[in-house]
């Protein structure tokens, strides 16, 4: 065999080593993102604003209007307001894939769809009032993904699903 001919093949060789070797980083890098993105994501509900905006939420009604919203929780509203953008964030980091929608169900799918139900007139009033339909738009986005998918198949939670889960 020729010289020019085993170099070749080292050659090829190399390269397909070095593009095995530049998937697995590549795949390792993803992994790194992915478990970064989750502890951000659980930082970002550990506030004690967006605890009590989830709480004031959550004992409201559904159907209050703008008004009667802001009457019932008063000086709350701020906290309110660190739920809906915490949410407003999530839907633009899901829609440009920067999070997986199946990180951000595991994690808070049930409250965005309950706090989507409880604040849609709140948020449909406070677009008519600024003549601006872009406000929350990403939150009523992200809702809605996780309604769609509920339609199809009701939410099974962790403690069924996963029920006969052991540590490997």
């Amino acid at each position: 065999m020729e010289i020019s001919t085993v170099l070749s093949v080292v050659q090829t060789a190399a390269i397909v080593a070095g593009g095995i070797f530049a998937g697995v980083q590549l795949r390792s890098l993803n992994k790194q993102r992915e478990r970064e993105s989750a502890l951000q994501l659980l930082h970002s509900f550990q506030t004690r604003e967006f605890t009590t905006g989830l709480i004031v939420v959550f004992s409201c009604s559904e159907g209050l209007s703008k008004g009667e919203l802001e009457e019932l929780i008063g000086d709350k509203i701020v906290e309110v307001n660190v739920l809906l953008e915490t949410f407003e964030s999530l839907g633009i980091l899901v829609f440009r894939r920067e999070i997986s929608l199946d990180l951000v169900d595991d994690f808070f799918s049930g409250p965005i769809v309950l706090a989507w139900k409880k604040l849609r007139n709140y948020v449909i009033g406070v677009r008519q009032q600024n003549n601006r339909e872009t406000y929350e738009e990403w939150f009523q986005w992200l809702a809605e993904q996780f309604e769609k998918r509920e339609s199809t198949a009701a939410p099974i939670p962790a403690h069924i699903a996963y029920r006969d889960w052991t540590e490997a």
